[in-house]
């Protein structure tokens, strides 16, 4: 094998496969996520409440959180489903499978590692704190095996859902001893999911 081979069989062994990110809103999300904030902001008195009662505020609030916390378990579901692939994937190489690499090793990789072209692309679609999004994203899903309903959570986890859903990220990162991924040797790219089709119709049309 030439150099160059070796050079291109290297690099084509540490693309990871790429995250797919699916529509997770439905019509009437992103206005009960903007009356939450507005809602949010009254209770802490830096909004007027105009004839809001106190009662009122907390509904909005709490509509907002709760559409929040599922919109997040649905990226959950994305980020550990390309988790899996990732796994799939070292787990053909010879040259890393022996580095046992786990669930948390390409989690940590994703949140604290997440390649600049991964970051301009979030950036581009309005996505700043996207760590924070990940994390919580992974969390959620360390609870719940599917998105809970509104009545069997309480106002009290609604209202705090991300501080819980950080938590449980931690422990789940925290459960072992794993090898991280060198941030330099490693790549992957974002697509959201109709991007990524239409991505794959034109190259089986060509």
């Amino acid at each position: 094998m030439s150099d160059l081979t070796r050079s291109y069989s290297l690099k084509r062994a540490l693309v990871l496969p790429p995250l797919i990110l699916h529509p997770f809103s439905d019509a009437a999300g992103p206005g009960r996520l903007v009356e939450s904030s507005r809602a949010s902001l009254m209770l802490q008195g830096l909004l007027p409440s105009g004839e809001f009662t106190q009662d009122e505020l907390e509904v909005r609030l709490l509509e907002g959180r709760y559409c929040e916390l599922r919109m997040l378990f649905y990226v959950g579901k994305d980020l550990l489903r390309w988790i899996e692939q990732c796994m799939d994937h070292v787990s053909g190489e010879a040259g890393l499978r022996e580095r046992g690499y786990q669930f948390q090793s390409f989690a940590a990789y994703l949140v604290e590692h997440t390649p600049p072209k991964v970051v301009a692309k979030l950036k581009q679609w309005g996505v700043a704190d996207y760590k924070a999004i990940f994390m919580r994203a992974i969390g959620l899903n360390c609870i719940f095996a599917g998105a809970p309903e509104r009545e069997l959570l309480s106002s009290e986890f609604i209202r705090h859902y991300y501080r819980y859903a950080d938590h449980m990220y931690m422990c789940r990162q925290h459960a072992t001893v794993f090898p991280e991924l060198s941030k330099d040797e490693f790549e992957f790219d974002l697509f959201a999911s109709g991007e990524y089709a239409r991505m794959l119709e034109k190259e089986w049309e060509s």
